[in-house]
């Protein structure tokens, strides 16, 4: 008996060059601040291109068709103020669902009302240009981003998130109940 007989009639295309100009039903999968070597500071978002919209005939070409696909948002901060562009968040926010005249009290509370929300997001494709290299790029920008058709989301994520018990994390701080008997040294 053969240990594998080929078969390539399930095999996908692999393209995984940015996605064309178009707009997007996304959930932010996730956000969070970053900083170059240089001390430039930014909030990124990384958008996911929504998998529960497959059998939506108007989203045929761009969900249907690039689900599962990460196009990663920068907003940095000015240099001028060491501030973000608070006028560009209020397009994100509005287009989340966040009701008008909620306080946010810190980044930390931005990020997790960002977190996991949906929203159409207008992804237009570029150029970036550095050291003579031109490289085709995906480019978002805060006020492209508007309501979601399709509020209810039923996003399967492929990388399955731990929760709980099963994050080695979650604990931190708290002491260990380990004998010397079952340490290797």
């Amino acid at each position: 008996m053969a240990f594998l007989t080929t078969d390539y009639k399930e095999n996908k295309s692999n393209d995984y060059g940015v996605l064309p100009t178009g707009n997007y039903e996304m959930i932010i999968a996730k956000a969070q601040e970053t900083a170059t070597k240089n001390g430039a500071e930014s909030l990124q978002l990384d958008l996911i291109v929504r998998n529960d919209l497959d059998g939506v005939p108007a989203l045929a070409e761009t969900n249907k068709k690039y689900h599962n696909r990460h196009v990663f948002m920068d907003n940095w901060k000015r240099k001028a103020t060491s501030q973000y562009d608070m006028q560009g968040f209020q397009y994100i926010l509005d287009a989340i669902g966040v009701p008008e005249g909620t306080q946010i009290n810190s980044i930390d509370d931005f990020l997790s009302v960002l977190t996991g929300k949906v929203a159409k997001v207008f992804v237009k494709k570029g150029k970036n240009e550095y050291n003579g290299n031109a490289t085709d790029i995906n480019q978002v920008a805060p006020w492209n981003f508007s309501k979601s058709d399709y509020p209810q989301s039923n996003h399967q994520f492929k990388e399955a998130k731990q929760v709980g018990g099963d994050d080695p994390f979650a604990n931190k701080g708290q002491a260990i109940d380990i004998s010397n008997d079952d340490l290797p040294f």
